[in-house]
């Protein structure tokens, strides 16, 4: 059995991504990367790679795969990515995943799986214009499937739960359309590769069974 566990998971939007990362990492010591995390940070923190990305976001750019490579890169030389990392939002075009690729091999590492979760576009869209997020604490809930015990409330927190702009149904079938034309390359990129392991499956907690079961093998 591997020692280190390096993932990337792919999946629509609403596709429970951020649920069974939290339920992975509960188990495993990993490093959670998310690239929107990553390049707030790296602007906050004033590197010469946020600089340029700052400056690109501002004059309303797109930040070049190159920059956000780079970043990904020095994310995974800091301590807490030893014991393996999981990579969620990078890579999404088989452009960005060449670039990975080369990263990893540089820091002398490599991919151990790449996650695809597979669900129904109705499930998607479902998930997507019921979800609600916690102000205070960044919680995820869902009307439907997962609602708070006190509407509008957070159980966790007590702080007030809205709905994101970018959760109606216009707003989810666009942002899927997008996925399917950035990420269906990438997914036969990896299948061709043989490291990719694609689950279907609207349940997170057989998602996590599945997957730490291919991780333990």
């Amino acid at each position: 059995m591997s020692t280190e566990h390096n993932l990337v998971f792919l999946g629509a939007p609403g596709a429970g991504k951020g649920t069974v990362s939290k339920q992975v990492l509960a188990k495993y010591p990993l490093a959670h990367i998310s690239t929107g995390d990553l390049l707030r940070a790296e602007v906050a923190a004033g590197t010469e790679l946020g600089k340029k990305a700052d400056a690109l976001m501002k004059s309303g750019q797109l930040v070049p795969d190159e920059i956000v490579a780079g970043m990904v890169r020095s994310r995974l030389t800091r301590d807490d990515c030893k014991a393996g990392f999981i990579l969620d939002g990078f890579p999404r075009t088989v452009a960005q995943a060449e670039l990975l690729n080369d990263a990893l091999k540089a820091l002398g590492r490599k991919l151990q799986m790449v996650v695809y979760f597979k669900v129904p576009d109705e499930m998607l869209i479902q998930r997507l214009t019921a979800r609600l997020n916690c102000r205070g604490c960044d919680a995820i809930y869902n009307k439907l499937f997962m609602p708070p015990k006190v509407e509008g409330i957070c159980d966790k927190c007590g702080s007030p739960l809205y709905q994101r702009s970018d959760d109606s149904l216009e707003t989810a079938k666009s942002r899927l359309q997008v996925f399917y034309k950035q990420t269906l390359p990438l997914i036969d990129f990896y299948e061709k590769s043989g490291q990719l392991l694609t689950i279907e499956s609207t349940s997170s907690s057989e998602i996590l069974t599945r997957l730490i079961e291919a991780l333990e093998k």
